[in-house]
Formats: C-alpha cells, sequence, structure tokens
C-alpha cells in the first residue's frame, strides 16, 4: 500500500475533538467508551491497518515487548484498528496483549486527527486511516505525531519521542 498523508493532518499542540465513542478490548473486557475516557494519562495512540497481517503483526509484537516500559513511564497505550472487537479479542489472546485494543470501523479517531489517506492496493484506490502514531494529552492536545510508522520498530521511534517531550 501506498499514500501521502492528508497536508492537513493533525500537529502537536492541536486538540482533537475526543466525544467520539468507540469499542475496546480493555483487560479482557468490551466496553464501549467516549475516547475522552480513555484518556485517564497521557496516552499512545498507534494506528494499524487489520490484525493478522505481517506489517501490523510486526507492529504491535514491538508494542508487546515495551508494553510494561510505556506503562511504567505513565502512559496509557491504545492500538487501534478498522478491525472489530471479536477479531481484538481473539488477536489479544493470540498475541498475550495487555494494552487496549480499540475499534473503529467508521475512522472516527481517523476524522479526529485529519489522517484519512488515499491509498492503493492490486490496482485498487481507497481511503483509509494512516499508520501513524499519536501521544496525546489527557485534554486531548496532541503532543507529538509520527506520521510513518517503522513496523518493525515502532517502540523504538515511540521511545524517542516521548524523550524528546521530556526536553
Amino acid at each position: 500500500m501506498v499514500g501521502a498523508l492528508t497536508a492537513n493532518m493533525i500537529s502537536p499542540g492541536q486538540k482533537i475533538k475526543t466525544e467520539f465513542r468507540l469499542k475496546v478490548i480493555q483487560r479482557d473486557e468490551v466496553k464501549e467508551v467516549t475516547f475522552n475516557e480513555l484518556l485517564t494519562r497521557r496516552t499512545i495512540v498507534s494506528v494499524y491497518m487489520r490484525n493478522n497481517t505481517p506489517g501490523c503483526d510486526r507492529q504491535n509484537d514491538s508494542l508487546i515487548a515495551h508494553a510494561e516500559k510505556f506503562t511504567s513511564a505513565g502512559f496509557n497505550l491504545v492500538a487501534l484498528s478498522r478491525d472489530t472487537c471479536g477479531s481484538h479479542w481473539k488477536y489479544a489472546a493470540k498475541k498475550k496483549i495487555g494494552y487496549i485494543l480499540a475499534s473503529d470501523p467508521e475512522d472516527l479517531f481517523a476524522r479526529a486527527t485529519d489522517s484519512i489517506i488515499e491509498k492503493s492496493m492490486y490496482g485498487r484506490t481507497f481511503t483509509g486511516p494512516a499508520r501513524a502514531a499519536y501521544v496525546i494529552d489527557t485534554d486531548g492536545t496532541v503532543l507529538a505525531v509520527i506520521e510513518k510508522v517503522d513496523t518493525k520498530d515502532h517502540a523504538a521511534q515511540l521511545r524517542q519521542v516521548l524523550a524528546n517531550l521530556k526536553k
């Protein structure tokens, strides 16, 4: 897949509207929440395309390996895709994921962050959320954006961004 990010993608310092609702898998429980309910402390939102695909598995494997470090550093961790909660439930069990998996089939988060992009695969063009990551403060202010996720070492990208936030 290829795609250019929208010119209007949200930037650090801007606030997102956080009143949209999502279904999430959290601690082996499915629940519906408003996005702002996930912002109990600074939150990392990692957007990926689909469970059980090579790039997305690498992206989540990197998060799984370092999830405790992000939690210990005072961050919530949310991985978000269009997958259903049923798919997320199986994925979390298979991968032993302890962080929140959010189901966003209507691209509400991507709309809130102006990160809908045009993509193409197998000659077909369509739109969808950018594979990106965001660090968001409790009030919805975007602190940092990773516009191009390195699926192999996503956690290192996030650690670098978080280290830069402290400076």
